[in-house]
């Protein structure tokens, strides 16, 4: 998506970090709340103001109305000296008389405009007649104005009520209100921007420790891991794979180194009898068998060391998904398959639980590879060769060992047999690469178990491993 941006625009796109999207976003969450909030409480407290007083205007109209209707009244009644005045006035209302034709006898405070529908109202032959006015403005003020006659033709009395004040208080609400609103906003937006820093610490911590390592493929940097929460349990799980590429990583390495070390040897004599093939005619006939002997027997070393080298590639990475497995019944598929092949007694024992989590080709292969080991150091034994697999000797985990009565491994290689490439003093001699037993030992981790080797009373040797439950235990010499 960026490389597509760049090419449309020209331009690196912007990047908009987490703390100014929080920041962001509370604000404009908080905006929009306050902003309901606000205007629904504002139109309801005009629309309370407004009512309230409108209906008391109401009031005071009707009340002047009933007035006049009951009783015979007549325009000094409600002069500002005389106290039937009174009957209006403490409604906080403007009061102004009208004589018979419609001009002012006792002008209000401030004086009301007087029009033509005042002038008929104050002629009017029946009392309480009425004619409103609203918004009528006197001066910088707007008023309610509502005219009642007095009947008979004696006049009309003028009642307004004053609304710019209450607007004034309503403006005044209002503003108050958008400056309320304002402050929330940006009270929100500085508290998400403080919870957005606290929150993304550690996340900005971890983004750099990424970047880091993109940048310069140093895998084994220090990765800033702390709380429980989600962001720990990144931090954590980050650490971790950073860890087990490193690992890999280093294991590749070692491979590579040890492989070109190991076929260094082969390769050389391949290509030094390879150089006599040259002179073939001149060599006597049995030179020429040895030699080509030599050379098959160089050719068959190489590609068993290229196939082990595979399988222990392989090995590292194998994609088999993991399922339930019986190790009993793979131990005895192999010793079906070695029985064919080598001639030899090989029995199979087993006790317990034998299942358990696990990739069967892997564990075939490291049950295959203890089988072959045996078989060629007891080469001429008489003795059967035991498949024992136990389980479980601790809750979930499975041991597998193969029994010989060979030759025995030395104390001092006990701890050797699974390195790569390793070859005992008095194994030399045989075929093979090295390798067999080192890829026990990496199906052993891989399933969370250990490999184990040790002499047996009576002479030979026991070598095995152990599945889902780490290093193994009875005299167990892990590699």
């Amino acid at each position: 998506m960026g490389r597509l941006w760049r090419r449309l625009t020209g331009r690196r796109p912007r990047l908009v970090s987490l703390r100014t999207t929080f920041a962001v976003s509370f604000a404009a969450v908080a905006a929009g709340v306050t902003l309901l909030v606000g205007v629904l409480s504002y139109n309801a407290a005009a629309r309370l103001v407004r009512v309230d007083q409108e209906s008391v205007f109401d009031q005071v109209v009707q009340d002047l109305r009933d007035e006049v209707r009951q009783r015979r009244m007549m325009p000094a009644d409600f002069l500002s000296s005389a106290p039937g005045h009174d009957v209006v006035r403490p409604a906080r209302t403007d009061v102004q008389v009208l004589g018979p034709d419609g001009s002012v006898s006792d002008p209000g405070n401030p004086g009301l405009p007087v029009v033509d529908a005042d002038r008929r109202i104050a002629a009017a032959a029946t009392a309480g007649r009425l004619a409103e006015h609203a918004d009528v403005d006197v001066g910088d003020d707007v008023y309610r104005v509502a005219t009642v006659s007095l009947g008979g033709g004696r006049g009309a009395v003028q009642v307004a009520q004053e609304f710019s004040d209450t607007e004034d208080l309503l403006r005044a609400l209002q503003r108050r209100t958008l400056l309320l609103m304002a402050a929330v906003v940006v009270g929100a937006g500085l508290f998400g921007w403080w919870l957005a820093r606290r929150i993304t610490r550690r996340l900005v911590l971890l983004t750099a420790a990424a970047e880091d390592v993109a940048r310069t493929r140093r895998l084994g940097i220090q990765v800033p891991v702390t709380g429980y929460d989600e962001v720990g349990r990144l931090g954590r799980a980050f650490d971790r794979m950073l860890g087990r590429l490193a690992q890999s990583e280093e294991d590749q390495r070692r491979l590579v180194q040890d492989a070109g070390h190991e076929l260094r040897t082969p390769l050389t004599s391949l290509r030094t009898n390879i150089s006599l093939l040259r002179r073939i005619d001149e060599l006597p006939p049995a030179a020429r068998e040895e030699l080509v002997a030599d050379l098959g027997q160089e050719a068959r070393e190489l590609t068993d060391l290229v196939n082990e080298l595979v399988d222990l590639a392989a090995g590292q990475s194998d994609s088999e998904p993991p399922r339930r497995v019986d190790l009993a019944e793979i131990a005895r598929d192999v010793a079906g398959l070695a029985r064919r092949r080598s001639g030899r007694e090989i029995t199979v024992r087993a006790s317990g639980d034998t299942t358990a989590d696990g990739r069967p080709g892997m564990l075939t292969r490291a049950v295959s590879n203890l089988v072959e080991n045996a078989v060629k150091f007891d080469r001429d034994g008489t003795a059967p060769v035991e498949i024992v697999v136990a389980g479980p000797a601790r809750p979930g985990t499975v041991r597998v060992e193969v029994l010989d009565r060979g030759p025995g491994i030395a104390d001092c290689d006990l701890t050797r047999v699974f390195d790569r490439f390793y070859r005992a003093a008095d194994a030399r001699s045989l075929p093979g690469s090295g390798l067999g037993l080192s890829i026990v030992r990496e199906v052993a981790l891989a399933h969370r178990g250990a490999p184990f080797a040790y002499r047996r009373d009576g002479g030979g040797t026991a070598i095995g491993f152990t599945v889902g439950g780490g290093p193994a235990g009875d005299g167990g010499a892990g590699g």
